[in-house]
């Protein structure tokens, strides 16, 4: 664990989660343009460095084992997000600053925080506006043990998952972020997971509708956030403070289809397309006739059947302006 405390009241302190490899590894260059700003302001703060996969949630956990209230502030992307919520103690006592440093940085961009490393900063130092974000909650079913999962933008099952669980080993992805061109990262995958998606079968259960076969089933994404993926609108009509979970479902749809509609995924437009319905609920089940991938924030949670997922209301403390 690396740390720096610079001078100043305990009760001003801002504690730092730094992913060095985020942004194809400029995190660590983005850390430092950022601790020059606040050594020039003379802010209190520590920072901690992740080195592998849950060490921000480990962080996260230690620094909220206390009883007294924090402002957190996450450098890195919706992964490293999603790592840092599934490690507080406790939600109740922690303000979140975010400085985003991802390939999609999807919660940022619903959120409307600046990409400008230096404008995102001085939100975090200088709030005017902090939500009460909602956040989503994945329970997995696994040989009758129950494995829970808190997530802030969406969850999938099927080939958004499948997407996301290439993403995260992906050469071309690094290559083209260096271009700011991370979303063809995800659009070609999409069309090579598309290709070998296998044939499955799955029941969708929300809560306020009747129960929905989709006999070609090729994903379902469930969302708090209206982006997921680098700017897939998905949900056009989700609200992060509403209480309720935004689903897509996609299936009874003939392959070859697909590569034409997917693009009008980013303005929101796919919705118009017979096979793709949207649901508004509390919490929705999901039920397949084999094990799919499916994930949280873009991160893998594995290979399951049935998942379900609900909506926890006013979760979290944010600073979005």
């Amino acid at each position: 664990m690396q740390y720096k405390i610079l001078g100043g009241d305990e009760n001003y302190m801002y504690y730092f989660i730094i992913n060095p490899h985020a942004c194809s590894g400029r995190g660590f260059s983005i850390w430092k343009e950022i601790e020059k700003d606040l050594k020039e302001k003379t802010v209190s703060y520590r920072h901690y460095f992740t080195r592998q996969t849950g060490d921000a949630g480990r962080y996260a956990g230690k620094l909220t084992a206390g009883r007294k209230k924090i402002t957190l502030v996450i450098l890195g992307g919706d992964g490293t997000v999603n790592e840092v919520l599934n490690g507080i103690r406790d939600l109740s006592l922690v303000t979140l600053g975010y400085i985003p440093a991802g390939s999609s940085n999807d919660l940022a961009r619903d959120l409307g925080i600046s990409r400008n490393i230096h404008q995102a900063l001085n939100i975090v130092l200088h709030p005017t506006q902090t939500v009460l974000m909602d956040l989503g909650e994945l329970t997995c079913f696994d040989n009758g043990f129950l494995r829970k999962k808190r997530f802030a933008v969406s969850c999938g099952i099927g080939f958004d998952a499948g997407v996301c669980h290439e993403a995260l080993h992906s050469r071309m992805k690094d290559a083209l972020n260096r271009f700011h061109l991370g979303k063809l990262t995800y659009l070609g995958i999409a069309l090579k997971q598309l290709i070998k998606a296998p044939k499955a079968e799955c029941i969708i259960y929300p809560d306020s509708a009747a129960p929905v076969k989709l006999a070609r089933f090729l994903f379902v994404t469930v969302m708090i956030h209206r982006y997921e993926g680098g700017g897939f609108k998905f949900c056009p009509d989700a609200d992060y403070a509403d209480g309720l979970i935004n689903t897509c479902a996609v299936g009874n749809i003939p392959k070859w289809k697909i590569p034409f509609i997917l693009p009008s995924g980013f303005t929101g437009n796919h919705l118009r397309y017979k096979g793709i319905q949207a649901y508004q609920s509390r919490s929705m089940r999901i039920v397949s006739d084999q094990k799919l991938p499916v994930h949280c924030d873009g991160e893998s949670c594995g290979f399951h059947n049935e998942i379900l997922v609900t909506c926890k209301k006013e979760q979290i403390h944010m600073i979005i302006g």
